[in-house]
């Protein structure tokens, strides 16, 4: 059995190049993994029984969790984390200043802020993953102002994350602790902190990761809101309170969250734009536990 520990590329095009592609899958691990209890086992178009079974003896034999997800550009996780990466790098460019996000992450519930989360997981990669999903999908996929900005820390300031010792924080040496790189402020002309709606900061950063999750529900490629709702809190520590991704939209209500959603898309654009999973759920008033009942 060949298993890939990639974090974006479709497990399904991997195995293209596999002699037995029923025996290619993913199982992905998350940073640092010594301490991140969840693994996302993906399974590619032709995936076989033996290979998911395997995956799944195996995440449990080294006493980690395992969630079961289908083949897709990021996986479920990765989805999510990259929305709320790419929500931090567009409130960056509106002229948020830096510390404003990451406390606001923080009071929402999120163990690291977006942007120390990108040094963690490295701006280059970031980079990387942002071109490859252009080539792949065209230019649109990706916003070039915020290709723009992670262009200029990586190529014109060569900040690659906390792995050089600079990225959107800088690391001086032990004991020093880490601080924001004054640098950023200088990138985009800055809003005057009492013109910022820190509330509005904390609800963008939670919903427009709980939107992408559930338009991953709306596409199959997760079935069973429990994985979601464990997944998204043993992987990126989703504001735990909430019970998990979608036991907090859940707990809004579908109807007042799709008003939420339609308020921020008509503000901040398009990604905030509720699947029409969420307008049929608002519509009959259901939550996800009783749209995927996993005990029916």
């Amino acid at each position: 059995i060949f298993a890939s520990n990639t974090s974006t590329i479709p497990i399904t095009a991997l195995a293209k190049n596999s002699a037995r592609p029923k025996n290619f899958i993913g199982i992905h691990f998350f940073s640092p993994v010594d301490k991140m209890m969840l693994v996302e086992i993906i399974l590619g178009k032709k995936t076989g029984d033996k290979a998911l079974a395997t995956a799944i003896d195996f995440v449990r034999a080294i006493k980690k969790t395992p969630i079961v997800v289908n083949d897709t550009r990021g996986f479920y996780v990765n989805r999510c984390v990259l929305r709320y990466m790419s929500e931090a790098y567009k409130m960056l460019i509106e002229g948020v200043p830096a510390p404003m996000i990451e406390n606001a992450a923080k009071a929402a519930g999120m163990p690291v802020g977006p942007l120390a989360l990108t040094d963690e997981t490295a701006i280059d990669l970031a980079q990387k993953i942002m071109k490859q999903t252009i080539r792949d999908l065209g230019d649109k996929a990706v916003d070039p102002k915020q290709m723009a900005l992670i262009n200029t820390l990586v190529d014109t300031h060569g900040r690659f994350g906390r792995k050089n010792g600079k990225g959107f924080y800088d690391y001086p040496a032990k004991p020093a602790k880490k601080k924001l790189w004054p640098g950023l402020k200088d990138l985009y002309p800055q809003l005057a902190p009492e013109k910022v709606d820190y509330e509005e900061l904390k609800q963008r950063l939670l919903v427009t990761i709980a939107l992408e999750a559930a338009r991953v529900m709306e596409e199959g490629i997760v079935t069973d809101p429990r994985e979601a709702d464990v997944g998204s809190i043993l992987a990126f520590g989703f504001a735990p309170f909430t019970g998990g991704v979608l036991s907090y939209i859940d707990g809004i209500g579908a109807r007042k969250f799709v008003n939420i959603a339609k308020r921020l898309q008509k503000k901040y654009g398009a990604e905030f734009k509720a699947p029409k999973l969420l307008l049929d759920m608002a519509e009959k008033d259901e939550t996800f536990y009783q749209r995927f009942d996993p005990y029916a």
